[in-house]
């Protein structure tokens, strides 16, 4: 039960040229002289009746009072006194009952000084009903007032969806609603599909479709081995009996509930039912990731970004999560969370007290539980890291950093480049692109890289270079030792802005950079400087971008042509920016080199033959089976392939015969 406590404005003695901080406080204190000291939970109201601020205590006047000790204010907390113009209380028995209160009072008035959770969608869940002869299943949202037994929540519609599919396929329960069922004449699509057993026109009696409904449960529960190893007895059963349609109808089976098991990317051995929720903090923002798991299995995901104050600290955002997350929603059994919160033994009293049972709050250190945590927290990062990049205040990052490197104004497109490869073999160069909008993925470029791969060639073979080619085709193909990392950004640089002047020499098309970013340090500024001087660039600003001592991020080194080096703070959003930047093309670079490898590796033999394309390496690969036989063929066995000529046959038998 809880007690309401409404406050009225004071009427403070009018006073002259009184502050607005003054103004505040003097409210504070009249309300201080009949606040009890009970849990509770205040608001804080403004002139205009907008509430700024929802706080819980476990003792109203010693919370209130920390108001006027304005010394100890943070900036936004003396902002709020000022604002200011009354003050409501609601008193509890506990400060559990404050918490939850807090958390109801936050989400229905949104103040703007308050933790905001603004994205609260509801999540869908699987039910089974129990309200019909033949249970139907179906995916469901909202309150759970339906007869049945409930499923979830599930981290998407996707999700449900797709397991609805399985479920389907594998237990061939009715989806169709009571009405549809009951003026069925005959089965229906799902039925000639093998997706339903046809309940509604007596294709299955009562008693054998309940045991259908009972494996289905079953393996929403987690015990998906037991109903597998149920079936493929059954599939052995029919084979052995020579009934083999029946024995291909639960090897299907089988199946489907095999690619559901293998679409679990990780799962809980050690629990039933837990969410895990991790925080990752950049750039003055936050993401909260909560991974849902129920029965052991991976229900799917979900990214927050709640709006705080730039300087609240994780355990502080995260305790705020829960309390607004879970005011609408039953909490699992067990709460794993990535930090300590600072009130934890009280936030697992409170969702105790909303779940009608037991909750447990955990931040595990060590074994399975803190793996899954760090995925959880690897996953909050890369949802930051993307949210940033979509952040409108991309554009107050791009003001910082013009202000940062002393530029003549807001860059507008920014190159980034790297390079990638292993002791110079399979090179590649990579260019990203990011602009007010963000990443600007279109714009990416790859470069395979040729000098130091042609560096090895020309030595052997003096026919590499193509028939008449240019001067500037001959400077491109220069060739330079491998791993050279200076030489590979000169040949990147070089084609990517030569290209350039040929296709936008006015600079009209919006293929000009204003900022171009390396990945490296005075060396690589310096090859980036001697490629712009060789084509008369001299309006594109270059920069370059060194890791710290140890590699560590947040102390890397700026370069500027003719200018000492530089060095942000740590924690300033624009150094964020910058690393952001340089670790999506690492990536980016990173990928590309693995991708060129890996088709080089799977190459075949083939490929290397003049004359044979697609077409005919099919052709031969669909008759011989392998390059390998092929290589063995004789010459009348090449001529008796689709496609292959005698010219051909021979050629290929030449080339691979010419040794011996």
């Amino acid at each position: 039960m809880i007690e309401m406590t409404r406050k009225q404005p004071p009427q403070p003695a009018p006073q002259s040229k009184r502050t607005s901080l003054e103004e505040g406080q003097t409210v504070i204190n009249a309300h201080l002289k009949t606040l009890p000291g009970l849990p509770g939970v205040y608001r804080m109201v403004n002139a205009s009746g907008d509430v700024l601020y929802v706080g819980k205590a476990k003792n109203l006047k010693k919370r209130v009072a920390s108001y006027l000790q304005i010394s100890r204010l943070s900036n936004r907390l003396r902002r709020m006194v000022s604002e200011t113009r009354s003050m409501e209380f609601i008193t509890t028995h506990t400060e559990a009952e404050a918490l939850l209160l807090e958390a109801n009072l936050i989400k229905r008035y949104a103040p703007r000084y308050n933790i905001l959770l603004r994205d609260d969608k509801s999540f869908p869940s699987i039910l089974v009903t129990d309200d019909h002869s033949f249970p139907q299943i179906l995916k469901y949202r909202g309150a759970r007032k339906r007869k049945g037994q409930y499923f979830g929540p599930f981290a998407s519609a996707g999700a449900v969806n797709h397991t609805l599919n399985i479920l389907q396929r594998a237990f061939q329960l009715r989806t169709c609603n009571d009405p549809v069922f009951e003026s069925r004449t005959r089965p229906c699509l799902l039925h000639q599909i093998k997706r339903c057993a046809a309940p509604c026109v007596g294709k299955i009696s009562e008693a054998d479709y309940a045991v259908l409904v009972d494996q289905a449960r079953d393996f929403l529960l987690g015990k998906a081995n037991k109903i597998q190893n149920e079936f493929a007895e059954k599939m052995q059963a029919a084979s052995d009996s020579l009934d083999y349609e029946a024995a291909a109808e639960y090897r299907d089976r089988i199946r489907a509930l095999t690619r559901v098991q293998a679409r679990q990317d990780i799962n809980l051995d050690t629990i039933e039912d837990a969410d895990v929720i991790a925080i990752h903090q950049a750039g003055g923002l936050a993401c909260v990731q909560i991974f849902f798991f129920r029965s052991g299995s991976n229900y799917g995901n979900r990214a927050y970004f709640p709006s705080h104050a730039r300087g609240e600290d994780a355990p502080i955002i995260l305790e705020a999560f829960l309390g607004q997350f879970y005011a609408n929603k039953v909490p699992p059994s067990q709460i794993l969370v990535s930090h300590e919160l600072n009130n934890q033994a009280l936030v697992e009293d409170a969702l105790s007290v909303h779940a009608e049972r037991r909750v447990h709050v955990l931040t595990p250190q060590r074994g399975p539980k803190r793996s899954v945590v760090e995925h959880v927290m690897a996953n909050a990062r890369e949802a930051l890291s993307r949210r940033l990049n979509e952040s409108a205040t991309q554009r107050k990052l791009l003001d910082g950093l013009a202000k940062a490197l002393d530029l003549d104004g807001t860059p507008q497109r920014i190159e980034v480049y790297d390079n990638s490869h292993i002791s110079g073999t399979k090179a590649v160069g990579a260019m990203i692109v990011a602009g007010p909008e963000g990443m600007m993925k279109n714009a990416y470029r790859k470069f395979n890289i040729r000098g130091a791969s042609e560096s090895k060639k020309r030595n052997a073979d003096k026919q590499t270079m193509p028939n008449g080619a240019s001067d500037h085709q001959q400077e491109e193909f220069q060739s330079y030792s491998a791993g050279d990392d200076y030489g590979m950004m000169r040949e990147v640089l070089t084609r990517r802005f030569s290209r350039a002047l040929k296709e936008d020499p006015d600079r009209q098309q919006g293929q000009w950079p204003d900022l171009v970013l390396i990945d490296g340090g005075a060396g690589q500024l310096s090859a980036a400087e001697s490629v712009f001087a060789e084509l008369g660039i001299d309006d594109v600003a270059i920069v370059a971008v060194a890791k710290g001592p140890e590699r560590n991020a947040g102390r890397e080194r700026i370069f500027r042509p003719q200018r000492e080096p530089i060095a942000l703070e740590p924690r300033d959003p624009v150094q964020y920016f910058i690393q952001r930047l340089r670790d999506e093309a690492h990536r980016f670079a990173i990928g590309t080199h693995r991708a060129r490898r890996a088709k080089s590796i799977a190459r075949s033999t083939l490929d290397e033959i003049p004359g044979v394309g697609a077409k005919r390496k099919k052709a031969l690969l669909h008759h011989f089976g392998s390059a390998q036989a092929v290589a063995e063929a004789g010459l009348t066995d090449l001529e008796t392939v689709d496609g292959i000529s005698k010219a051909m046959a021979n050629k290929l038998y030449e080339w691979f015969h010419a040794g011996r």
